[in-house]
C-alpha cells in the first residue's frame, strides 16, 4: 500500500479518536470555522457582539475595538465596513489597517463605529463586511475638538512644588501624532515633561495623552499615562507625589502620596461627554483560527464560580497605579503559577469565555504591567530603547562591558540618584505574556507599547557579549527563559504595526535567534550541541544530577522547560514566522519521542528531570532513547517515590504499582492543570502535524490516557492540535 494511503487512513482513524476524546479534559481537536472568503461585496468576514452594561437605553453609542484576521481572509485591496445584524443597516465606520501578512492580506485592524441605539441589557451583533468603498475619509480635527470645549490637565505636587501638563495646550501647540484617524474617530497622541508654571521641566516625569474623539465630539476618551522611564537621563529614582487629573471642567481622579517607581509608568482612562457602557465580545473560534492566539480547547466552559472569584478579588491597592493586578510581584519565584504559560490563566479564561469580568482582569493587569522597572524609553526616538541604537547596553555586568568602541562611549544606564527600591522583581524565565491579547482586542496603543517594552527588556537585560550585542540572542539563558523570550519577541514582531520602525527591528532580532537555533542544532551537525533527541542543551539546560538536585555533577535537564520551548516555537510557526517550522520539526522530536519511541515509556514522558549524558565533557552522549531510558532507571519519580521500572512492560499494572500510580496515569501530578503532563500538552499539540513524524500518534496516545486534569477552571495549558 502506498505511503500516502497509509497516512490518509491513519489520519482518519486518529481524527475519529480525537473527536471521541473531546471534552473538559483538554482532548478535543478542532475544525476551523474560518471559511475561504472571496471578498465579495456584502459578504461577512467576522462578527462581534456589543452588549449594554448600563441597564438603560443608550443612543449613538461609540465603539472601537481591535480585530485580527487569518492570512488570506481579507485581501489587500478589500474595503471593510460594519453592518448591523438583523436590520442589515450599514453603519458609519472606519477600519484602520495596522498590520498585514506576508501576502499583503490584512492581519490586524482597529475598527470604529457608532451604534444608533442599544436597549437596556440588550446586545447588538456587528458584522464586519466587505464594502465597495470605505465611508467618508474626512477625519476629525483638533480645531473641532477644541471648539467643542475640550480641555484637560494633569498636575502633581512633588516636594511642595506643582508640575503640570495641559492636554489642550499640547494639542494646539504641537503637531500631534495620530494613532487612528477618520470620520468616526480620531485619536491624537501628545506628550511633554511635567513642568512648573515658570516652564521648568521635570527631568524624569512625563505626561502622555491619547485623546480619542468621536464624530460630533460628544464623546471623547482620554488615556492619561505618567512615565518615569527615560533610559539615559541622569539620576533615575523613585518619586512620591500627589496627582490630580481634570477633564472638561471636572476632577476625574486624585491620588495621594503615590510612590512612582523608576523605569515604570501608570495609566488611567477617562471620558469627557457621553461615555458608552458596553462590553464587546469577539468570535472565539475566529480569534483562535486566526492563529494569532494558541489553539485553546474551545469545548471548555469556564465556570461561573471562577469568573465571580476573579471579579470579587479585583479590588484594593493592587489594582491602583503601581499595583501588580493579578500578576506575581516576585517574578523569579518558582513553582506553578497562574501567570506561567504561553498566555496567563486570566487571559485564557477571557479568550474562552469572552466574559467582561475576565476581560477586566486581563486589561487591568496589562495596564499594571507598567509598574515593573523594565521601561527604558529612548529620548531621541521617543520609542522603547533598542540594541540597534545601543548594542552595548545591559542590566548585568560591569560598566566596562558597555564600552562601544565605535562611538567611544559607555552605554551603561545612569546610576540611581536616590531611592530606587521597588517591590517588583522582573525576570525572563518566569515572565507572563503581558499586553499582547489586550492589544489585539482593543487596539489601544498603550498595550502595544507595553508589549514592546517587555520585548526590549528581554533583549537587552543580558550581558552584551553573551547576546552578541545588537543581535539580541537568547541562547545563554535558562531554557524556560529562552522559551518565554521567544514567545514575547514573536508576538511583538507579529503584531507591531507595519509603519512602526520597531517592526523591522523585532523581525530582525527574531530572525537572528531562529537562525542561531537552526544553525546550531540542524545545519551544523558537528556542533557540540547538536543531538538526535531534539533537546535544547545550550544555556542553563543541564541543572540536575541523578538525584534531581542541584550539584556540580549536572547530567540532567528539565523536560518541562524544554516543552515550554517547543510550545513557543510551535506558536511562532502558527504566526508564520520564517524558518520557525524548520526549527519546530527538529524540536518536536523531544516531546514526540517520549510518547511513541518504542525504547522509551510514555508513562514517564513527564518526569521532572531526565539524564541525557554520562560525561560532563560533552553536552550530550546519548544518541537514542534506549540509552535515556536505561540511564534514568531508578530515578523516574512520581510524588515521594523514585522507582526502577525498566523490567516492566510500559503502561502495565506492575509499572503503575512501582510508581504509586493508577493504571494509565503519567508521572508528575497527572490530575493537576499545572502538572508536568499538562506542561507537556502544548508541546505535543503544536507537534501534532502531518509534516512532523510521529506527531499525530504521540498526541493520540497522550490524549487517550485514562487520568487527565479538568481544565475548565484553569485552561492555561489546555492547548489542542489545529486542524
Amino acid at each position: 500500500m502506498h505511503s500516502i494511503q497509509l497516512k490518509t487512513i491513519l489520519f482518519i482513524l486518529i481524527a475519529g479518536l480525537l473527536t471521541a476524546c473531546g471534552g473538559g479534559g483538554g482532548g478535543s481537536t478542532t475544525t476551523s470555522t474560518t471559511t475561504t472568503v472571496q471578498n465579495q461585496v456584502g459578504s461577512t468576514i467576522v462578527t462581534v457582539t456589543v452588549k449594554d452594561t448600563s441597564g438603560s437605553d443608550q443612543t449613538s453609542v461609540p465603539v472601537t475595538f481591535g480585530q485580527v484576521f487569518p492570512e488570506g481572509a481579507v485581501k489587500a485591496s478589500t474595503n471593510l465596513g460594519v453592518r448591523l445584524s438583523g436590520s442589515g443597516q450599514i453603519l458609519p465606520s472606519q477600519v484602520i489597517k495596522k498590520a498585514t501578512h506576508a501576502d499583503g492580506s490584512l492581519r490586524h485592524a482597529i475598527i470604529s463605529t457608532r451604534i444608533p441605539s442599544l436597549a437596556a441589557n440588550s446586545s447588538q451583533v456587528l458584522e464586519i463586511i466587505v464594502v465597495d468603498t470605505p465611508s467618508s475619509t474626512t477625519p476629525l480635527t483638533v480645531s473641532g475638538l477644541i471648539g467643542s470645549g475640550f480641555d484637560g490637565n494633569v498636575s502633581i505636587n512633588l516636594s511642595s512644588e506643582t508640575y503640570s501638563a495641559s492636554m489642550k495646550t499640547l494639542l494646539q501647540s504641537a503637531t500631534p501624532k495620530t494613532w487612528i484617524q477618520g470620520p468616526v474617530a480620531t485619536e491624537w497622541m501628545v506628550s511633554a515633561p511635567l513642568a512648573k508654571a515658570d516652564g521648568t521641566k521635570h527631568p524624569h516625569l512625563t505626561a502622555r495623552f491619547n485623546v480619542r474623539a468621536y464624530s460630533g465630539y460628544d464623546s471623547v476618551r482620554v488615556d492619561v499615562v505618567i512615565e518615569n522611564d527615560w533610559a539615559y537621563v541622569a539620576a533615575p529614582q523613585n518619586y512620591v507625589y500627589d496627582a490630580t487629573v481634570t477633564l472638561c471642567g471636572k476632577t476625574v481622579y486624585n491620588v495621594s502620596a503615590l510612590t512612582h517607581y523608576h523605569q515604570a509608568r501608570w495609566r488611567k482612562t477617562f471620558w469627557c461627554g457621553k461615555q458608552p457602557s458596553i462590553s464587546i465580545k469577539h468570535d472565539v473560534a475566529y480569534l483562535l483560527d486566526s492563529k494569532a492566539i494558541p489553539n485553546y480547547d474551545r469545548s471548555l466552559t469556564i465556570p461561573e464560580s471562577s469568573l465571580a472569584s476573579m471579579a470579587s478579588s479585583w479590588s484594593g491597592s493592587k489594582i491602583e497605579p503601581m499595583g501588580a493586578g493579578a500578576a506575581n510581584t516576585y517574578m523569579p519565584g518558582t513553582g506553578a503559577r497562574p501567570d506561567i504559560g504561553l498566555l496567563p490563566r486570566w487571559t485564557v479564561r477571557y479568550i474562552l469565555s469572552q466574559d467582561q469580568r475576565a476581560k477586566d482582569v486581563m486589561l487591568g493587569t496589562d495596564n499594571l504591567a507598567g509598574s515593573w522597572p523594565i521601561h527604558y524609553r529612548n529620548k531621541n526616538t521617543d520609542l522603547p530603547v533598542t540594541t540597534a541604537d545601543y548594542p552595548y547596553m545591559t542590566l548585568l555586568g560591569s560598566t566596562s562591558d558597555t564600552y562601544n568602541s565605535t562611538t567611544g562611549k559607555y552605554e551603561s544606564f545612569p546610576a540611581c540618584g536616590g531611592d530606587c527600591t521597588t517591590p517588583f522583581s522582573p525576570d525572563a524565565s518566569h515572565q507572563p505574556s503581558f499586553a499582547y491579547v489586550s492589544y489585539i482586542v482593543t487596539g489601544d496603543q498603550y498595550y502595544l507599547e507595553e508589549l514592546q517594552f517587555w520585548t526590549d527588556y528581554n533583549i537587552f537585560r543580558s550581558n552584551p557579549y553573551k547576546r552578541e550585542h545588537e543581535k539580541g540572542l537568547f541562547y545563554w539563558a535558562q531554557v524556560r527563559g529562552q522559551a518565554w523570550s521567544m514567545r514575547t519577541l514573536g508576538n511583538a514582531a507579529y503584531i507591531t504595526p507595519d509603519d512602526s520602525p520597531l517592526k523591522t527591528y523585532y523581525s530582525s532580532i527574531l530572525k537572528n535567534n531562529i537562525d542561531w537555533y537552526n544553525n546550531t542544532y540542524i545545519d551544523n551537525t558537528s556542533n557540540s550541541y547538536s543531538n538526535n533527541l531534539g533537546a535544547i542543551q545550550n544555556g542553563y539546560a543541564y541543572i540536575y544530577d541523578r538525584s534531581s538536585t542541584y550539584t556540580s555533577n549536572l547530567l540532567g535537564l528539565a523536560p518541562w522547560q524544554d516543552d515550554f520551548f517547543t510550545a513557543s516555537i510551535g506558536h511562532l510557526t502558527d504566526l508564520n514566522i520564517p524558518n520557525a517550522l524548520k526549527l519546530l520539526t527538529w524540536k518536536a522530536k523531544f516531546p514526540v519521542s517520549r510518547m511513541v519511541d518504542t525504547n522509551f515509556c510514555w508513562i514517564v514522558a513527564s518526569n521532572y528531570s531526565l539524564i541525557l549524558r554520562d560525561d560532563l565533557s560533552t553536552p550530550v552522549t546519548f544518541t537514542n532513547w534506549n540509552q535515556v531510558y536505561s540511564a534514568n532507571n531508578g530515578h523516574y519519580n512520581a510524588p515521594s517515590v523514585n522507582a526502577s521500572i525498566t523490567s516492566y512492560s510500559c503502561g502495565s499494572q506492575e509499572m503503575a504499582t512501582a510508581l504509586h500510580l493508577n493504571l494509565g496515569e503519567m508521572v508528575g501530578y497527572p490530575t493537576s492543570t499545572t502538572g508536568y503532563p499538562s506542561n507537556l500538552q502544548p508541546a505535543l499539540a503544536v507537534s501534532a502535524r502531518t509534516d512532523i513524524t510521529g506527531g499525530i500518534a504521540a498526541w493520540s496516545k497522550f490524549i487517550s490516557r485514562s487520568v487527565k486534569p479538568d481544565y475548565s477552571t484553569d485552561p492555561t495549558f489546555a492547548i489542542v492540535p489545529r486542524n
